[in-house]
C-alpha cells in the first residue's frame, strides 16, 4: 500500500513534469552554466528560463530572482543583507511563531548586540498589529514575517504590513515558502523588499530556493564568491534543481485554481468529519483566514506522537507541527504562543494536503483516526481524570 501522504507542508513529492525536466541535465547536458561554450551555455539558457517562470509564479522581474539552496538560506541571507547594509540600525522585528529560519537566527542576533522584538499572536495565531505599530521605530533595520505559517495555515496582512514598514526606512521581509502556488502573490502590486521561496515545498527538489530581492534594495551578499547571481549568491548553480523549481513554479501558477478549490474541499471534508466523530477536538488557528490546504487539530490529553505512531500503522503520514522541530518533547512554539491549553497543545496534529491527495485518501484517514484517538483516551490518565470528574459533576 502506498502512503497516504498527509505532510505537504514539510515536503512534497516532485511532480513527475519537474523529474523530466531534470533529468538530461545530470547526464547530458552538464555543462558548467558559466562557461564560454555552447555546451556549458546551454545550461545558462535554461537557468534564464527558470529565473523568468519563478519570477512570473510571484509577479517580480527576473532580475530580481535569486537561487539559493534552500528556503532556510533565503531567510538568512535576508536577515544578514538588511543588517550588513544598515549597520546603524540595531532593532530587529519579527513574531513569535516564525519559523526556525528566522527565529533561530533572530534569537543568536538578540545574544551579540541586537535588540529583537517578537510580535506576539492571539488565541487564533493572528499578529497583535498594535503591539508591532508600536515597536517599529527608526532604529528598526529589518521587519520579518511569515506570510502563511506552516504549522496552522494562518495567513499574515504581510502587503499592509510592508507599507508601514517601508514608512520607517526599514526593510520588510516575508518568509513566503507556505504561501507560494497557493495564495496569489504580485510583487508588482507591493511593497515587500524580500521573499523567500524553497523548492521542496512546491513539488520541485530538495537542495533549491529563491530569495527575491526587489530592485533597487540595498543588499550585501551572504554567500561571497564568483560571479553567479549577479554577485549576489557566489558558487556554481545547481542546475538541473534550478530547472525543476522553474517547472514547478510553471506548474503552480496553471494549479492555483486547484489548490484553492480541490484541494480545500477535501482539507473541509477532513476537518468537519474528524471534528465531527472525535469528541474534545479542536482546530488550531483562524478557520477564515489561513491556507486551502492546511489543519491544525488538537485532540485533547492525548500525545501527539503517540497519534502519529499510530497512523503510521495505517501508512498514514501527518506530523505533530513542523519539521524542522520534529524531535522535541516540548510543544511546538507556534501552539505556545496562541496559548493552547497544555491538554491540546501536546495532542496537536497537523494535516496539509497536495494536489496528488485524493477522496479515497481522506475517507480512510476519517475511517481509521477516531478509533486511535479512542484507543489512546482509553490508556492516558488525563483523560481518565477528565470523564471521573465528568461523572462527579453528572451526579
Amino acid at each position: 500500500m502506498n502512503p497516504i501522504y498527509l505532510d505537504n507542508n514539510a515536503t512534497t513529492r516532485v511532480a513527475p513534469e519537474v523529474v523530466d525536466e531534470m533529468l538530461p541535465y545530470f547526464s547530458k547536458f552538464y555543462g558548467n552554466p558559466s562557461s564560454m561554450y555552447n555546451f556549458g551555455g546551454n545550461a545558462g539558457m535554461k537557468i534564464k528560463q527558470a529565473r523568468a517562470k519563478v519570477a512570473e509564479l510571484i509577479g517580480a522581474l527576473p532580475e530580481e530572482i535569486v537561487f539559493t539552496a534552500c528556503g532556510t538560506e533565503s531567510d538568512n541571507t535576508a536577515l544578514w543583507a538588511a543588517l550588513r547594509a544598515n549597520p546603524l540600525k540595531r532593532h530587529i522585528i519579527t513574531s513569535a511563531v516564525e519559523h526556525p529560519a528566522v527565529k533561530n537566527p533572530a534569537e543568536y542576533l538578540s545574544r551579540n548586540g541586537y535588540h529583537i522584538t517578537f510580535v506576539p499572536v492571539d488565541h487564533l495565531g493572528r499578529l497583535d498589529l498594535d503591539f508591532f505599530h508600536q515597536h517599529l521605530s527608526d532604529d528598526t533595520a529589518i521587519v520579518s514575517f511569515m506570510w502563511a505559517n506552516n504549522e496552522t495555515g494562518v495567513i499574515f496582512p504581510v502587503e499592509q504590513i510592508a507599507e508601514k514598514v517601508k514608512s520607517k526606512g526599514a526593510v520588510f521581509h516575508t518568509d513566503a515558502v507556505q504561501a507560494a502556488g497557493k495564495l496569489h502573490i504580485n510583487m508588482a502590486e507591493n511593497g515587500i523588499d524580500m521573499l523567500s521561496l524553497s523548492g521542496h515545498k512546491l513539488h520541485a527538489p530538495k537542495g533549491v530556493g529563491v530569495l527575491y530581492v526587489r530592485k533597487g534594495t540595498k543588499f550585501a551578499p551572504f554567500m561571497m564568491g564568483g560571479h553567479q547571481e549577479a554577485g549576489r549568491r557566489g558558487g556554481t548553480e545547481n542546475v538541473a534543481s534550478i530547472i525543476g523549481i522553474g517547472k514547478a513554479a510553471e506548474l503552480a501558477a496553471e494549479k492555483m485554481e486547484e489548490e484553492n478549490t480541490k484541494i480545500k474541499a477535501l482539507r473541509d471534508r477532513l476537518e468537519f468529519e474528524l471534528i465531527r466523530r472525535i469528541p474534545n477536538a479542536i482546530i488550531n488557528g483562524d478557520c477564515q483566514n489561513r491556507l486551502p490546504n492546511t489543519t491544525s487539530i488538537a485532540f485533547e490529553y492525548v500525545e501527539g506522537e503517540a497519534i502519529l505512531l499510530m497512523l503510521d500503522e495505517h501508512n498514514i503520514c501527518a506530523s505533530s507541527g513542523s519539521a524542522c522541530t520534529s524531535g522535541s518533547l516540548e510543544p511546538s512554539h507556534v501552539l505556545r504562543a496562541m496559548d493552547v491549553p497544555f491538554t491540546a497543545a501536546h495532542g496537536s496534529i497537523r494535516f496539509s494536503l497536495s494536489r496528488y491527495n485524493t477522496a479515497e485518501e481522506i475517507d480512510f484517514v476519517i475511517e481509521k483516526l477516531p478509533p486511535v484517538i479512542e484507543r489512546l483516551r482509553r490508556m492516558s490518565p488525563f483523560w481518565g481524570q477528565k470523564t471521573a470528574c465528568q461523572t462527579t459533576a453528572i451526579k
